[in-house]
């Protein structure tokens, strides 16, 4: 899924705060700046959570997401990254070596399908006879539409249409190419004046992983400690968040420039779903079996068994987070 480079507001740029540690270092978070998945991050850099836990970070850099954020992560100083999980097991197959070491986003909270405001959608069946648009094909929203649709009969009664970034998604809905198109936080807060959720994602969908933590298998060895004290700084992130949403909207809108409204109507849209939408760092293996169910479907996958073990290291967690 792509950002929208159209909206001011949505500045996607490497951001500094001031250090007095020894070395300057910044992380990789998939979609930062434009996205839900690092609003953690941000807290963790605003409330000095980094600089607490020994590591001098002063900010992140991103990209548009899938294999290039991989990319980016293995070529950072510190090989590590928060990324789409799809991307993470693309690497593997393709011979990267990482280890996963914490969950990320644990559930599809952010993820809505919308409609023009007057639109008589109001439910997936609904859909039925419509056309949806989605971002590119073997995508997170290619999969997720795909599943729901599936799930509810009406697959092969929809004309699903891939739109490209929320950009063009915007531009086709408004236009009227697609009655129905995937809309993300905090994108969706800002435009919430003119569009309508139409049915959301994690109705269908209550569990799939979107997002995990990883690092290059041999820094992993080297640095243990440096990655723990990464887990530790962001795990105070979301335990803040979950406290303090205001605030923490309002430390998001700092580092993602945004309006403290808007990051703040964010954070709330996403908490109030009532199930966690960002891990504390515990992996949900039911969440991310979807999400290899997922990519079988859209065929991103073959049909081969997948065993996490061979690419998963719990032991950087704190004890309270591992599955054993």
């Amino acid at each position: 899924m792509k950002p929208l480079p159209i909206l001011r507001y949505l500045a996607g740029g490497v951001l500094v705060a001031a250090g007095t540690l020894a070395h300057a270092e910044t992380l990789t978070v998939t979609h930062w700046g434009s996205g839900m998945y690092g609003a953690p991050f941000a807290v963790a850099l605003e409330k000095g959570y980094f600089k607490d836990a020994g590591l001098d970070i002063t900010g992140f850099i991103t990209s548009k997401g899938g294999g290039t954020t991989v990319r980016n992560a293995m070529a950072s100083e510190i090989p590590y990254g928060e990324v789409a999980l799809s991307a993470a097991v693309a690497a593997v197959k393709s011979g990267v070596k990482l280890t996963i070491v914490h969950g990320g986003v644990i559930s599809l909270a952010d993820l809505v399908w919308v409609a023009n405001k007057g639109s008589a959608i109001s439910k997936i069946e609904d859909m039925k006879g419509k056309k949806l648009g989605y971002s590119s094909p073997k995508s997170v929203t290619d999969m997720v539409s795909t599943i729901a649709l599936n799930k509810a009969g009406i697959l092969d009664s929809v004309d699903r249409k891939a739109v490209g970034g929320l950009g063009s998604a915007l531009t086709a809905l408004r236009e009227n190419a697609v009655d129905v198109i995937y809309m993300l936080e905090p994108v969706m807060s800002k435009e919430a004046d003119t569009l309508k959720v139409a049915f959301t994602s994690s109705a269908s969908i209550p569990h799939m992983t979107q997002t995990v933590g990883i690092v290059q298998t041999d820094y992993l060895k080297k640095h243990p400690d440096v990655i723990k004290k990464i887990i530790e700084a962001r795990r105070k992130g979301v335990e803040f968040i979950e406290k303090h949403p205001d605030e923490a909207g309002d430390l998001l809108a700092k580092q993602y420039s945004l309006p403290p409204a808007i990051a703040r109507s964010a954070i709330h849209s996403i908490t109030k779903s009532g199930s966690p939408y960002w891990s504390q760092g515990a992996l949900d293996y039911q969440g991310m079996d979807v999400m290899l169910d997922g990519l079988r479907l859209v065929k991103a996958l073959d049909n081969e068994a997948f065993n996490w073990s061979t690419l998963v290291d719990e032991s950087l967690l704190p004890k309270d987070l591992r599955s054993k």
